[in-house]
């Protein structure tokens, strides 16, 4: 087939450039669009009274933004129903869909392609580390666009085939947490009957700085970070047992001089202590790079004379008493939080250090065991990952 015709993105869409005089003294709902296509959500909300910038709009659902700074990574796509009313900083832009000419549905295929990746940031203007892409830059960028019935049949097609990856993804999932549930569930029934549970405060370091958690929003601002440099940790880093360095957040080395107070080494205990991600704990492994935590991480320095720290992080994120005793501690419900007084009365077992060690060394043979039908589940994931762009390339080429 032949493919279809490309159209400028100013084609189809409006840049909507109604602003407000002022925020009102009251809260907002504030949006986060993710990079890589990944879709846009609700964010911290925004106090009106705070807020310093002049421009302001106010969001509709069923909008495109677009983010000033990370829209050359993909940082587009559709305000959803729950955005409506939300407040957008001049850093984002604003777009009405002209829907006599185009499904929403195709355009979210494209977004969901990270399709205006490459053409975005070879528009981006600036330095290398704060190339901001403007509201001409989205309209100059093409897009392959059918007829609109065509549109219309091709996305409910994509549909249904997206709804098919998603359920053999969740298959797939599911295979691999059966390991995590066996371990979890081995871990809940181990008894302390010998040692006492005590808070957190007994294990960390006693000296200044041994406690801490990164810059908030007035030190640190998203457009200084850059693409390459000293990494911060957000939420997405901290996985169960784990540190993946997979934000891509980086801030230059002289800016970092402010923060190194923030600064984590191996060993350390990190905890997300924000929203829905909150009271996951891993530990800083060997040879990781220079890092710092964000607002919503905390580190610990522990006294490893008295608690091993792969023992502490196994046990806070499995055992059903720390769990307990972790969301107990957690304030408000809309977005839970943590603060360090929190985190330090968190209860943990504390046997003596050989029986941590014996503990730990079973752990490590229980997930040995489980560790083959994790790799299976996750391979599987792999493929059907890159089976949905495969896809959407054949949709936008006329092949579907």
């Amino acid at each position: 087939m032949t493919a279809w015709p490309k159209v400028p993105l100013g084609d189809v869409l409006v840049q909507n450039k109604e602003y407000i005089a002022a925020p009102e003294a009251r809260m907002y709902p504030k949006l986060s669009v993710k990079l890589y296509g990944k879709g846009v959500a609700l964010d911290t909300p925004a106090d009106g009274t705070n807020l310093k910038m002049q421009k302001h709009q106010i969001a509709k659902a069923g909008q495109v933004i677009l983010s000033e700074i990370w829209g050359k990574k993909g940082a587009i796509g559709f305000v959803p129903p729950e955005g409506e009313g939300a407040l957008c900083t001049s850093h984002f832009f604003l777009f009405d869909v002209r829907t006599e000419l185009m499904d929403a549905r195709w355009l979210q295929a494209v977004f969901t392609a990270n399709y205006l990746e490459k053409q975005l940031d070879l528009e981006a203007k600036g330095t290398t580390g704060y190339a901001a892409v403007r509201p001409a830059h989205l309209l100059r960028a093409t897009i392959p666009l059918p007829p609109l019935e065509e549109q219309r049949r091709i996305v409910e097609h994509l549909d249904c085939l997206a709804l098919k990856v998603r359920s053999a993804s969740q298959l797939a999932a599911d295979c691999a947490q059966q390991g995590d549930l066996v371990l979890s569930r081995w871990i809940s029934q181990l008894r302390f009957d010998e040692c006492d549970w005590k808070r957190l405060a007994s294990t960390a370091v006693d000296k200044p700085g041994a406690v801490r958690s990164g810059p908030f929003g007035s030190q640190l601002h998203h457009e200084e970070f850059v693409t390459e440099g000293i990494t911060a940790i957000g939420t997405r880093d901290v996985q169960v047992n784990r540190l993946i360095l997979q934000s891509g957040w980086y801030v230059r080395p002289e800016k970092f001089a402010q923060f190194r107070r923030y600064e984590v080494f191996p060993g350390d205990l990190l905890c997300t202590i924000v929203g829905a991600s909150i009271g996951r704990f891993c530990i800083v492994p060997e040879k990781t790079p220079t890092a710092f935590t964000t607002k919503h991480v905390m580190a610990l320095t522990l006294r490893k004379e008295v608690v091993e720290p792969e023992f502490a992080s196994e046990f806070l994120n499995t055992h059903q008493r720390c769990r307990r005793s972790i969301f107990s501690q957690c304030e408000g419900s809309a977005q839970p939080s943590l603060n360090a007084r929190k985190v330090l009365a968190i209860e943990i077992p504390l046997p003596p250090l050989d029986r941590q060690r014996e503990i730990l060394c079973q752990i490590h043979k229980l997930r040995a065991e489980c560790d083959p039908l994790e790799t299976l589940s996750s391979s599987r994931m792999r493929e059907l990952g890159a089976l949905m762009p495969s896809i959407l390339n054949r949709a936008f080429s006329g092949q579907l």
